[in-house]
């Protein structure tokens, strides 16, 4: 079992930064593929970016080059920095962590404004 919770959202303007932070617990943080999602209204929701637990990383086209998905597996903690952000990032961001199952976040909202 693995319990996460984000944080960092909130409301930036168009071509700010944020950065989001998950912090896991209740099981060992290192082995656990990580992953930002997010999910705008009435959309489905979609990967944002990923990270193995040897630190291989994929992003959507649409972030790639503006985004940053890292990990400190001494904090037990996974974040995605963003920057140029854009009105269509707008959408609750969801930490994932996958190893023999799925386990989220409850979401942060973030909101760009243009």
């Amino acid at each position: 079992q693995v319990q996460l919770v984000e944080s960092g959202g909130g409301l930036v303007q168009a071509g700010g930064s944020l950065r989001l932070s998950c912090a896991a617990s209740g099981s060992i943080f290192r082995i656990y593929a990580m992953g930002w999602y997010r999910q705008a209204p009435g959309n489905q929701r979609e990967l944002v970016a990923r990270i193995t637990p040897g630190g291989s990383t994929n992003y959507a086209d649409s972030v790639e080059g503006r985004f940053t998905i890292s990990r400190d597996n001494a904090k037990n903690t996974v974040y995605l920095q963003m920057n140029s952000l854009k009105p269509e990032d707008t959408a609750v961001y969801y930490c994932n962590a996958h190893r023999m199952g799925d386990y989220w976040g409850q979401g942060t909202q973030v909101t760009v404004s243009s």
